[in-house]
Order: structure tokens, then C-alpha cells, then sequence
């Protein structure tokens, strides 16, 4: 591994915009198309209207991407399993119809007290018990592939837009519906890819059943004849037509009554996804929260949230003990009706007591088909809830894309120096998703082993011009220029540790086997973390185990096991003391003698282990670039701004800086 050639590498490792892997690279059984047209609302329209037209267009946004999983690029099983299914729906209907026919036999034998044929009919049930428990059993296994199939390409491909060109950072940077991406992708997701396919195959069933059942219950029951008022009504299929208003009756009770489930198991989501965020804020900065002792104010946050969750969840709850309401009256009164719609004509000897129990059966039936709203609404809210999550984070994915692909805020280019020089900045702007500048004018070229040093006081933009460097700061202008085949590694302030072993931790971003055990140790050795490398292979939590000295330490152990071309440390060594930061910069440069370096640094003592040191200077309208001296005295070819600035001043005499490569006072 040490001596592969790495990508470019932005902080901790991550590929930079325009030199990562595609997202076609990294989820290759998944097409990636491009995202939809922007839609912008309609003007004239109210703020609830336009509310509303939102939310829609979620839906559609969802669907837009979901779909495709059927499509060309999509699951070559999708077909076949949805094919399977439906098979599986239809055989299980099927059964049912073959379960009500024996119901009407074995009461017809009872009723003619023919012992033979209950028997007989005795043994035949055991066939049809056992084929629709396999038939069910088949469906559901199937049911539950499509459902881990189709989560499984949805989420690599969600997964392969968030993570391509830093847009998982930068989602951070912009404003947008978006929050706690990973609740969206891990749980919202989940519940937007498994419901739908309960819903259709839930609705297939429901249609065959009731269409089956209705022609069973119009045979059976033919028409009913009431004496009202010495006239004679007579009804045709009145047990299709009382099993159609019975259905109509409680499916529009549920709509009405739960109107506001989708709004309420909505804001329920976002609650319990800003919970799960703030634990898992407080967690990651456990250090910092005991050593400030701020358990008390963490806690009032905590319980905040925690209170939100509470009163969604009553709202939740309110809405589904009106549901049940209905739900459960409906499923207590269902069996009883055609029993007793039934019982004039037993009594008057035109129906017999197994037909009575088939039209009950049959009925029973029908009436779960229509009532299929009734009992999944507050499931089809909650979807509907989850879809419009992930939905809104594919539409800030969308924003990012098309921002990749158009000029109207202006994208930082990457590309390859031209000759020697290692690393070039051409007139590079960096300015925020709204226009507004942060570095302007910037020109830059670093040549080989070159160590170049970054300095400015604090807001000037040194990190948001490592961020640019890195391609993780898209906006702006102008290019950031690499030599071709070298290799880039960048520090950052915060090292990244995985978990896993410190074997892991030590070779990361490579695999923790792609280096010999004593290559590891030895590089612990040169850093001063000699003493652990008995725990070289233990498993243990090192991110919050190790301070941010040790950190900062093991990062340069990284950049001996990788040996890069090309290093940028963004205040990479700001938690060392000074005699400890010596010791890592005086290493790196003894172990990478040919090294090119761009530090980024507030501490004076750096500039002795640089060649070279450059200036940002916060201004009105943009940071700028203010002076550029060698620290080195070196020959070499003086950029634009070095020439530009000696002609515009003569250095003072008790200038405390070189003007080797023309200066301004610092």
C-alpha cells in the first residue's frame, strides 16, 4: 500500500469534488439519473396552498426516484418477485374461495345430519388449511424480498448521491428541509419502501376478494322482498348492496375522523428524529460537556425535546383512539349483519344453514375488502409521513446536483497543473451558496517540495480555502490544479478515528491489513505513541479514549504509512504543545524529505519548518491574499502577486520581513 497511488484526499480521506468515485463506481447494481427539474411555486398561490402543492410534489419526488427500481436500471428480480407475488395473492384467494365452499357443505351436511359427508368434508379441510398456510407463508417470504430488495437499491442509491463530492457536507453549508440525514436514510426510508408494497399487495387482495365474494353473495342471497305499508320492495343482491354502504359508511367515518393523521404522525417523525439527533450530539461530545460541566443545560435541551415527543405522541394517540373507534365497532358488527339479513329467509325454508353461513363468510370478507382504508389508514399516514422525509432530502441532493452541473452561482474547478508545479490556485474565489464572498482573487502555485504556510487572523478564511482545495467548498470560482498522478493527504484540526481496532485507526482511510504489523508500530514509534502499541489490535471506543494531542498524533503516523506527495495540515498540530509540534513537523519533513507542504497556522513558531509563508487578510467583499515571502531564500520563479506587490511599495527599513519575493509588512 505504500507505494499505491492515491486519489486526491480531502479531510479524513474523503474523495474531493471531481476525483472521487462516481456514484455509478460506488453503487454499480444502481443507475443514477439525473435529478428532476427544478420546481418553482406558483406565485398567486396562498402560503397553506403552497404548503400543499409542496407536500405533493414530495410525494411525487419520492415516487420519481422509487420507481426506477422496476426500470432499466433497476433490480433484475423486481419483475419476477412482483410477478410471484401477485401469483401468490391470486392462488391465496383461491384457497379462500374453496375454504367458503366447504363452510356451505359441511352446515348443509349437519344440517341433513349426514354423518358421511362430515366426515369427508372433515378430511378435506386439513388440504386446504395446509395449502393456504403454505400459500400465505410464500406470499409473505416473497412480499418481505421485494420489500429488502427494493430498500436495499434505494438506499445504496440515496447513500451514493449523499456521499458523491462532498455533498454530505455539504448539506451542512445550505439551507433546506434536510435535517438529520441519517434518520431519513436508516429509518424513514425503511417505512417508505416497506409500506407500499403491504399497501398494493394489499389492495390486489382486497379486489380479487371482493370481486370473488361479491358474485358469491348475489348468487346466494339473490333478492330480498319486504311488505312496507301492504306493498311489496323487493331487492335485488341485497347483501352485495348492504356489504357496499356497510363499507361506505365506515370507510368515510375513518377519513373524516382521521383527517389530521398524516399532519400529526408528520410532526411525531421529525420529533423523535430530533431526539435521536440531540443524544447523539450529547454523546459525541461527552468530553467536552463533563469537562465544562454542562449536564444540567444538556439535560434541559433533552428533556426539551423530549417533552416535543410526548405531545406528539398524545396528539398520535388521540387520533388513533378515534380510529379504533371505527375500526373496532366495524369489526364487532361485520359478522352479525348478514346473519341477521339472512335469517328471514332460513326461517321461511328458501335458504339453507350452510348457504346462510357461506353469505356470512363470503360477507365477512367482502366487507375486510372494502374496509381495507379502515384498517391500514394510520399506517398509509405514517408512509405518507416518511416518504415526504426522504423526499426532502432527495430535493436538497437535487439542488446540490444541479449547482454541479450550472454556472449561475459559479463552481470551483479541479484539474492538473501544467509542468512541474505540484499544486496551483488560478484565480480562485471562494464565496458562500448565496453569492457572498469569502476569498477573492487568490493565485497560487506551490512547486515541489515547497512548504508553504498559511497564515491570517481568525475569520480570514484559511479553512474555507482548505475546504476549496479539498472539493468539499463547491461555490466560488476560478480552479484548484493538482500534478497529475501524485498523492494528496490532508490533516485535519479534528482527526477522524473509526472505530474498530487502532490498527484500523492508524491505517485509515487504507485497510487496517494493508501494512505489516511492525510498519504500524514503528510509525506509533516516530510519533511518540510508543506506548501503544500493546493495544495495537483492541477493539475499543479510541475516539473518545484518545485526547486530541494523541489524535493529532496519530494522524501524522497516518501520513508515514501512506507517504503521500502532497500534504495539507489545516491547524493539524494546534492540540500538541510546541515542543511536541516541533517534533511532528521536524519528523515529517526527516521521513518526506521531498514532500510538498501547505499548513495552515496561526502559531509563529511553524515558519521555521516552512519555505515559504502566504498571508490572508479579511476585507470588505472577500479575504485576499497579502503577502507572499520566503522564508527560505531559494531560487525560484516569483508568482504574479509577489511581482505585483514589490512594484507598488519599497519595504521600510525596519521591516521585520524579507523581501526576498516582495513584500508588505505584516
Amino acid at each position: 500500500m505504500a507505494d499505491a497511488k492515491l486519489k486526491p484526499k480531502s479531510v479524513d480521506g474523503t474523495e474531493p469534488h471531481g476525483a472521487g468515485n462516481s456514484p455509478q463506481e460506488t453503487a454499480s447494481t444502481v443507475e443514477v439519473m439525473p435529478p428532476p427539474d427544478a420546481i418553482e411555486p406558483d406565485p398567486e398561490l396562498t402560503p397553506e396552498e403552497a404548503e400543499q402543492a409542496r407536500k405533493r410534489y414530495l410525494l411525487k419526488r419520492f415516487w420519481i426516484s422509487a420507481r426506477r427500481y422496476w426500470g432499466r436500471g433497476g433490480d433484475k428480480f423486481a419483475w419476477p418477485l412482483s410477478i410471484g407475488l401477485l401469483a401468490m395473492i391470486c392462488m391465496n384467494v383461491g384457497f379462500q374461495y374453496g375454504i367458503n365452499l366447504w363452510n356451505r357443505g359441511i352446515f348443509d351436511a349437519i344440517e341433513r345430519h349426514d354423518a358421511g359427508t362430515v366426515y369427508f368434508l372433515s378430511g378435506v379441510f386439513v388440504p386446504l388449511v395446509l395449502g393456504t398456510v403454505a400459500i400465505v407463508t410464500i406470499q409473505v417470504a416473497v412480499r418481505m424480498m421485494i420489500q429488502r430488495r427494493w430498500r436495499s437499491w434505494l438506499t445504496t442509491a440515496v447513500i451514493a448521491r449523499w456521499l458523491a463530492n462532498g455533498r454530505y457536507y455539504q448539506l451542512n453549508l445550505i439551507g433546506g428541509d434536510h435535517k438529520n440525514p441519517e434518520a431519513r436514510i436508516s429509518e424513514d426510508l425503511r417505512i417508505a419502501t416497506e409500506a407500499p408494497v403491504d399497501f398494493v399487495a394489499g389492495v390486489i387482495s382486497a379486489f380479487l376478494a371482493a370481486s370473488t365474494f361479491i358474485v358469491v353473495l348475489w348468487t346466494i342471497g339473490g333478492a330480498l322482498t319486504l311488505p312496507i305499508a301492504g306493498f311489496t320492495v323487493t331487492i335485488p343482491g341485497f347483501l352485495v348492496i348492504t356489504a357496499v354502504l356497510y363499507a361506505a359508511i365506515t370507510s368515510t367515518s375513518m377519513a373524516v375522523i382521521g383527517r389530521y393523521f398524516v399532519h400529526v404522525s408528520e410532526a411525531k417523525n421529525q420529533a423523535e428524529a430530533e431526539f435521536r439527533y440531540t443524544l447523539t450530539h450529547v454523546r459525541e461530545n461527552g468530553e467536552s460537556i463533563a469537562l465544562l460541566g454542562g449536564e444540567e443545560e444538556e439535560r434541559n435541551d433533552l428533556d426539551k425535546t423530549f417533552t416535543n415527543v410526548l405531545k406528539q405522541w398524545a396528539l398520535l394517540a388521540r387520533q388513533h383512539m378515534r380510529t379504533t373507534v371505527v375500526s373496532h365497532g366495524s369489526m364487532l358488527i361485520a359478522p352479525v349483519v348478514p346473519v341477521l339479513l339472512c335469517a328471514p329467509k332460513f326461517l321461511e325454508g328458501s335458504m339453507t344453514l350452510g348457504q346462510v353461513m357461506q353469505a356470512a363468510s363470503a360477507f365477512a370478507i367482502v366487507q375486510g375488502a372494502f374496509g381495507w382504508l379502515v384498517d391500514n389508514y394510520p399506517r398509509l399516514a405514517d408512509w405518507n409521513a416518511c416518504a415526504r422525509r426522504i423526499a426532502s432530502l432527495m430535493m436538497s441532493l437535487d439542488g446540490l446536483e444541479r449547482a454541479e452541473q450550472s454556472d449561475s452561482l459559479g463552481r470551483i474547478k479541479h484539474g492538473e497543473t501544467e509542468g512541474e508545479a505540484m499544486l496551483s490556485l488560478n484565480d480562485l474565489s471562494v464565496s458562500l451558496d448565496d453569492g457572498t464572498a469569502v476569498v477573492t482573487e487568490t493565485r497560487v502555485e506551490i512547486e515541489p517540495g515547497e512548504r508553504v504556510l498559511v497564515s491570517g487572523e481568525s475569520g480570514s478564511g484559511k479553512s474555507t480555502l482548505v475546504r476549496a482545495i479539498a472539493g468539499l467548498w463547491p461555490w466560488g470560482g476560478g480552479s484548484v490544479n493538482f500534478h497529475a498522478d501524485r498523492r494528496l493527504f490532508m490533516l485535519p484540526q479534528r482527526p477522524y478515528i473509526p472505530s474498530g481496532t487502532l490498527r484500523r485507526a492508524v491505517a485509515y482511510p487504507g485497510a487496517a491489513d494493508s501494512w505489516p504489523l511492525d510498519e504500524i508500530k514503528s510509525a506509533l514509534d516516530k510519533v511518540g505513541l510508543d506506548y501503544l502499541n500493546d493495544k495495537i489490535e483492541e477493539d475499543a471506543p479510541w475516539d473518545q479514549t484518545l485526547s486530541g494531542g494523541e489524535k493529532q498524533r496519530l494522524a501524522f503516523a497516518r501520513l508515514l504509512l501512506h507517504q503521500p506527495d502532497i500534504i495539507v495540515l489545516d491547524e493539524a498540530t494546534a492540540a500538541l504543545d510546541e515542543k511536541s509540534q516541533d517534533k511532528m513537523m521536524q519528523m515529517v519533513i526527516d521521513e518526506l524529505p521531498e514532500v510538498t507542504i501547505l499548513s495552515v497556522g496561526h502559531r509563529a513558531e511553524l515558519e521555521v519548518f516552512h519555505s515559504r509563508k502566504i498571508t490572508l487578510e479579511r476585507r470588505e467583499g472577500g479575504a485576499k491574499l497579502v503577502s507572499d515571502i520566503d522564508l527560505i531564500k531559494r531560487k525560484r520563479k516569483r508568482n504574479l502577486l509577489s511581482r505585483v506587490l514589490e512594484k507598488r511599495r519599497s519595504p521600510p527599513k525596519d521591516s521585520t520581513t524579507s523581501n526576498e519575493g516582495g513584500t508588505v509588512p505584516e
